[in-house]
């Protein structure tokens, strides 16, 4: 009994360690099967043993709310839900009665708050008794009404998620490989939880409803809710009215659409259609019994592990990737997966020719789920792969990766050139990474400065592949264009630690655009600037007291000309109007770029339809989206990328 009762305490302290970081640090300790095996492992010691711990994550809702955003109890609790991986269970749960299946949607759970028909308040789940109040960044979520018809109170529950489509498009415009994104879910939740809602605006968070938790009286089901919610102006999740008799089929229905699914999405939600019902099973300390997560069984398969490559990058971390046998997965042929970091490297006791289970989480990502021979002879690199200095192993509360300590590293150099050249730093065109290592490879390029002297390598670039007269012509008009920047970019583009792009304009704004002030800022002026912490303060500090970066940096700032950033409102021909823009864009290259269109000709832009709204641009206007359905409703035209394009002209 003593054994399994220092069992569990290990197994909580290590959960409860895996979850804070997944939800509150967005990294990942163990993979998202490691930690199911484990609370399944904890669950049954625990029926077992009769012990369960107050710590324990299965009598627990989450973690306690770090960060700088105000916190605020929830009314009633929300709770997590139970689940099951058996469409037997859920025959079974349901029983004679009806429910409505839905897509679980897998981004940060928000709760708004509207009365007299304005949104109010709205908040994050949290550990499900407090959440963070996140109402300025709801604001700029791309969907939600901030009127809605009803007068009384009326409170929303539902997902704030990001689109596969638009993760991917934030993560190719991050040149360094380190600074992107894993999953839409971490995301969604830095981008929700941010304490500058600019930031928020740019990631097209969009909010899905599941729940009506107060408003629409006189509802006796929840589809009725559902549907009451659409009627407000609400995006509701895809859901289908099911019993136990056609469970498996909408389970299978649902099935079909993951391949195609915009969202991301961790499973479906069974919820029973009768309200009043729902509510007369009261809940278990963890679990409402009036719903349940169904996920669906990863598709395993077998395979070798036949290598595993040490990728270094612009920070110095060096990244496991496993490599093995190709298998089919989900419909798609797979022969790797991020390991993530040494800690699991040990875990799964990684070997060259081990036997592998591998699956992809969510039906998306490529892991390993189990090593069935264990033989533990992996081990990490004693030198960096790329430079040859010896390797460091680095422990960040408990997780354990390996660093290469050379300043010098080439792998760093090459992807702080391809950060700088990215098109939201100094937007060079024409310098892909596999260029840019040819580059610093012949001696071309050996810090930021030359790649603004390249006129006097004509003869040999011409010669290199994918180059010829008129691709280096373009180059040079490129980087001619580039040298004309602004101090945002400039700050942006040299890649101090945990300075984005957001931050780099909020640093320059606050300096008054003055590159002085902005190089000579200290750690308590920099925590004063909202979204600036202690750690990054500090970095920020450093960074600009090394010898060597001023430099590079005086080097640089002779080839460059600093310009202010555009004054909005330039131009007065949109003057006074201000456009929502939604929906696919086909002349720019993204929303974002509609948005400074408008603001450079002196309109202003809001992210979602309003009586205050005098356009909303959107190319499909036919579309049944809530803004287009809005739009109509208050008499707002609805007009085209052409039609706002000569207005501009006119």
């Amino acid at each position: 009994m003593e054994d399994k009762r220092k069992l569990i305490e290990e197994k909580v302290a290590f959960l409860n360690k895996a979850a804070k970081a997944y939800y509150q640090e967005n990294r990942e300790l163990i993979t998202n099967q490691e930690y199911d095996s484990l609370y399944d492992e904890l669950e049954k010691l625990e029926k077992e043993t009769g012990i369960v711990l107050s710590s324990s994550p299965t009598v627990n809702v989450g973690y306690e709310v770090l960060s700088g955003l105000p916190k605020e109890r929830h009314p009633s609790p929300m709770l997590s839900l139970d689940k099951t991986k058996e469409i037997d269970a859920l025959r079974g749960w349901l029983g004679d009665h009806e429910g409505l299946l839905s897509w679980k949607l897998d981004g940060l759970t928000t709760v708004l708050t509207y009365e007299n028909g304005r949104l109010e308040k709205a908040v994050t789940r949290g550990d499900g008794i407090t959440g963070e109040v996140i109402t300025s960044n709801a604001r700029k979520f791309e969907n939600i009404p901030l009127e809605i018809p009803e007068k009384g109170t009326v409170t929303v529950r539902g997902e704030a998620v990001i689109s596969y489509a638009d993760f991917e498009e934030i993560n190719r415009t991050i040149g360094d490989a380190d600074a992107k994104y894993k999953n839409p879910r971490n995301l969604c939740s830095g981008s929700v939880r941010q304490l500058n809602n600019e930031i928020t605006a740019q990631r097209h968070v969009k909010f899905y409803a599941f729940s009506l938790a107060e408003g629409g009286a006189g509802l006796e089901y929840r589809h009725q809710q559902m549907q009451w919610m659409y009627e407000q102006g609400f995006d509701t999740v895809d859901y289908v009215r099911v019993t136990a008799a056609d469970i498996e089929d909408a389970v299978n229905g649902f099935e079909e659409k993951i391949a195609d699914f915009p969202l991301p999405s961790d499973g479906l939600v069974l919820i029973f259609d009768d309200i009043e019902y729902g509510r007369s099973l009261g809940s278990t300390a963890k679990f409402p019994r009036d719903s349940i997560a169904f996920k669906w069984k990863d598709e395993m398969r077998e395979t070798h592990l036949r290598q595993v490559l040490w990728n270094a990058s612009r920070t110095g971390l060096i990244n496991p990737i496993a490599v093995f046998d190709p298998v089919e997965l989900e419909g798609t042929t797979v022969s790797r997966a991020s390991v993530h970091n040494l800690s699991i490297v040990r875990e799964l006791q990684l070997g060259i020719g081990d036997e592998i289970k591998v699956y992809k989480a969510n039906m998306i990502i490529p892991q390993i789920a189990e090593n069935l021979t264990k033989s533990g002879s992996l081990k990490p690199p004693e030198k960096c792969p790329v430079c040859g200095t010896g390797t460091v192993i680095k422990d960040d509360s408990g997780v354990e990766t390996l660093h290469c300590p050379n300043s010098a590293c080439p792998a760093k150099r090459i992807k702080s050139f391809t950060h700088f050249v990215s098109r939201n730093a100094m937007n060079i065109e024409g310098l892909s990474e596999a260029t840019l290592e040819k580059l610093v490879d012949e001696g071309m390029v050996r810090e930021f400065a030359d790649l603004f002297d390249m006129e006097k390598w004509r003869d040999r670039i011409i010669t290199m592949d994918g180059f010829g007269e008129k691709s280096f012509e373009n180059l040079l008009k490129s980087a001619e264009k580039a040298s004309r920047t602004t101090p945002a970019r400039l700050l942006f583009s040299l890649g101090i630690p945990n300075i984005g792009v957001a931050n780099a304009k909020m640093i320059a704004r606050e300096c008054d655009d003055d590159w002085e002030k902005i190089s000579s800022l200290t750690e308590e002026e920099l925590v004063s600037i909202d979204g600036i912490g202690e750690v990054m303060a500090k970095a920020y500090v450093e960074f600009f007291h090394d010898e060597e970066k001023k430099r590079l940096i005086d080097d640089l700032l002779d080839r460059l000309q600093l310009e202010r950033e555009p004054d909005e409102g330039r131009s007065e021909k949109l003057k006074g109007l201000t456009f929502v823009i939604t929906g696919k864009v086909k002349h720019f290259a993204n929303r974002d770029a509609v948005k400074a269109a408008v603001e450079a000709a002196g309109g202003k832009t809001s992210s979602a339809v309003s009586s205050k709204t005098d356009y909303l641009i959107n190319n499909d206007i036919t579309s049944g989206s809530s803004k287009n359905k809005k739009a109509k409703e208050l008499g707002i035209p609805i007009i085209t990328e052409e039609e706002f394009l000569k207005m501009t002209e006119e």
